[in-house]
């Protein structure tokens, strides 16, 4: 092939196939160019930089609920349908993946940006001046977390993972001219920076022996490799490699024993930035691991193709590199869930407990994934149904979680603090708030009747289903009683909010007025908190949505 045709092949690749599949992104670039003009043009500065953003993210999500319900572009040429009829579709040579688990993901970062935005407009955080700058930051950061979720290449996914943690470092420090902001935003770079060489230490040892960084290529050559056994110690540096690109996903997601800049960055920063590194970087870093366990894991032929055979060769390798990456997971799922629990009943600032809190419910979370995986090599419909749980629990949770932070957020507003102390007796004068409050952290243990009862227990389903298909049996049981045990702990350290909110009186310098939900504070609140009522009993719909997502491991 000459030069000539080798440029004019990947510029119809780029322009027929993956520009329209990357819409959503290019929605997002396109505002970021916009915002920075409101802040660089005096004749723009006029614009509210936070509507522009809105704007330009509304069209994002238009565009990704399109992909999420399989719209097809016309004249594409599809490489193959999955089980709910979208495609699987490399983009840019094999950099990046467009497929269900992508147009989901997508789905969630642009709906969570549709409310985060209003949210911080009704916070006063950020001011006019630096609006501009701020919602740069987050559309930037979110445009590398849509990159971790369709990466398809290990230095995408280094390059990714920087996008999305840089501008989150400097959102840390946002709050300019305080210590603990200027603490927390220095303790979230060191900690992220020795976090990425690790992890770029890690993909070159792997990139090394395997002598490519493609994933689908990856698993194959890796098959290759394990199943020529120890002798030539490959596998130990392979080993070695897989634990140190652990090392990039565990500070993503805060899961033990990387999680040390969590409670600090959650404490120091806004509650605002508090929101969003808790959601829309955890719905990011959950994705990414969902892509590479299963990318390395899996067969290629198993993932939007054909259904791998037991008679295939390389199976046996795969296997042992499934068995891996389950334990893996799984022991780190079972600390941290147990480790974020118990750091949190100690707590007396409402951001540091929400940040453990954050914390376990990577646990949870990462049970769901070590059970998907474990499944990948017994039953690919029940890997589906796990995949499936996970993707509904990120649904949930964002609703929980980013409601929790604008409670804390809206309240440090009216009272002046963010200690748990300073809600005493808040029933007596703004009943709606501690209503608000109860169902937000009642969700968040996992009670019925609400949305986070139904995503606790879809994921200690996907366990029961891994035990009784015999899938990492043993490890699996460990996970479910780990997962009730730590459930039950969580009752203690969220209900204490409640009962300082509702039996505790009020202090006597108390500073602030009533909080009233008929206002747009109150409307903000209310706006996050009605759904986490209503998908606890209506939830078929969002969980149609999550099996989109889950037919990625079909």
């Amino acid at each position: 092939m000459n030069l000539g045709s080798l440029i004019t092949g990947s510029l119809n690749d780029t322009l027929a196939v993956s520009l329209p599949l990357f819409r959503t992104e290019l929605c997002l670039a396109a505002t970021i160019v916009l915002v920075l003009l409101c802040r660089m043009l005096p004749v723009l500065r006029r614009l509210d930089s936070g509507l522009v953003a809105l704007g330009g993210v509304c069209f994002a999500l238009w565009y990704a609920w399109n992909d999420l319900r399989g719209i097809p572009v016309a004249g594409l040429p599809y490489a193959g349908a999955d089980a709910a009829g979208l495609v699987r579709q490399e983009l840019f040579g094999g950099l990046l993946v467009f497929d269900s688990l992508t147009a989901y993901i997508r789905f969630l970062l642009m709906g969570f940006l549709a409310l985060y935005i209003p949210f911080t407009k009704a916070s006063g955080i950020p001011d006019h001046e630096d609006g501009a700058d701020f919602y740069t930051l987050v559309l930037g950061a979110t445009l590398g977390m849509c990159l971790m979720a369709s990466a398809n290449h290990l230095l995408m996914v280094f390059m990714a993972v920087e996008m999305a943690s840089v501008p989150s470092y400097a959102l840390a420090g946002l709050l300019k001219g305080r210590k603990a902001s200027s603490e927390a935003a220095l303790k979230y770079a060191v900690y992220g920076a020795g976090a990425a060489g690790i992890m770029l230490y890690g993909i070159s040892l792997l990139g090394g022996l395997l002598g490519t960084c493609h994933l689908p290529s990856m698993a194959a050559e890796l098959a290759r490799v394990v199943d020529a056994g120890t002798a030539n110690g490959s596998v130990m540096v392979l080993a070695l490699g897989g634990l140190m690109v652990a090392v990039g996903l565990a500070f993503k997601l805060s899961a033990v024993p990387f999680h040390f800049w969590c409670p600090d960055v959650f404490e120091g920063a806004a509650a605002e930035i508090g929101g969003f590194l808790s959601v829309a970087s955890k719905t990011a870093a959950v994705a990414l691991l969902l892509r590479i366990c299963f990318g390395l894991g899996v067969s290629p032929t198993g993932i939007g193709g054909a259904a791998a055979t037991l008679a295939e060769p390389g199976l046996a390798g795969l296997a042992s590199t499934r068995h891996f990456m389950v334990y893996v997971v799984g022991l780190m799922a079972a600390v941290t869930c147990t480790l974020g629990n118990l750091a949190a009943y100690g707590q007396t600032n409402m951001k540091r407990l929400l940040a453990y809190s954050t914390i376990a419910h990577a646990g949870y979370i990462m049970m769901a994934v070590a059970a998907a995986v474990a499944l990948a090599g017994v039953n690919v419909a029940a890997s589906r149904e796990a995949v499936s749980a996970v993707a509904f629990y990120l649904g949930t949770y964002l609703f929980m979680n980013l409601g929790a932070f604008a409670i804390v957020a809206l309240l440090r507003n009216r009272l002046r603090s963010e200690e748990i102390d300073s809600y005493a007796g808040l029933v007596r004068s703004s009943p709606g708030i501690v209503i608000t409050t109860a169902v937000v952290l009642v969700s968040l243990i996992g009670l019925p009747p609400l949305a986070g009862f139904v995503a606790k227990f879809l994921v200690f389903s996907s366990l029961v289903q891994a035990i009784s298909l015999h899938a990492e049996r043993p490890l699996m049981l460990v996970l479910l009683v780990v997962g009730g045990l730590n459930t039950v702990l969580s009752l203690f350290y969220y209900l204490r909010v409640l009962k300082v909110m509702t039996f505790d009186p009020p202090p006597a310098d108390r500073v602030g007025g009533e909080f009233s939900l008929v206002s747009l504070p109150g409307a903000v609140v209310t706006a996050l908190v009605v759904p986490v009522v209503v998908l606890g009993v209506f939830w078929a719909g969002l969980y149609a949505c999550a099996q989109l997502a889950g037919a990625f491991a079909s």
